[in-house]
């Protein structure tokens, strides 16, 4: 039984779950990653949510409020490793991978391949998930940061979003010829 688990892709997050509370307390945020890369048009699964957020204090405020809604565990480190989720610990970190009761959740101040979030943010556009308005990183940006990563299975992302960024150049430059 145990070898057929293992073989079994884990489970995509609950989007609506993770993505509401951060839109209801106002944090200020940018979807990346594979969620992000799903919302552009990608067809390559993820299996966890992936957040850029702003640094300032007020937005690092709202953001705890979002968490502690969620109901995050720190993900990766030891069983007995203490951790306070609060404000200082936020602002003292940057990057943290959290388990929920509705998937696997990254939170990233820190986002390689991208120069700032203002950069990130400025980049993004408005895209409806499940409901919700989201600001969601541009293929520029999510191919940047796939490259920074370079891991296999970002390499294959990489492929497939600049396919995707030169479909969406080439649509809107015969909607401008047009």
């Amino acid at each position: 039984m145990e070898a057929v688990m293992e073989t079994i892709p884990p489970k995509a997050p609950d989007l609506r779950r993770l993505l509401g509370p951060l839109v209801a307390h106002g944090v200020d945020f940018v979807l990346i990653g594979g969620m992000a890369g799903i919302a552009q048009g990608s067809s390559l699964p993820s299996y966890d949510l992936d957040i850029a957020y702003a640094r300032d204090k007020a937005n690092v405020r709202r953001l705890v409020s979002a968490l502690e809604e969620i109901g995050v565990r720190l993900r990766g480190g030891p069983a007995d490793l203490p951790f306070q989720l609060d404000e200082r610990t936020i602002e003292n970190g940057a990057n943290f991978t959290f388990i929920t009761p509705f998937g696997d959740f990254d939170i990233l101040a820190d986002v390689a391949g991208v120069r700032s979030y203002d950069e990130l943010s400025r980049g993004a556009s408005e895209k409806d998930v499940y409901g919700l308005a989201v600001r969601v990183a541009s293929l520029d940006h999510l191919i940047a940061m796939k490259r920074a990563a370079n891991r296999p299975k970002d390499r294959n992302m990489v492929e497939e979003y600049i396919v995707l960024a030169d479909e969406i150049r080439r649509r809107e430059t015969e909607e401008d010829e047009a």
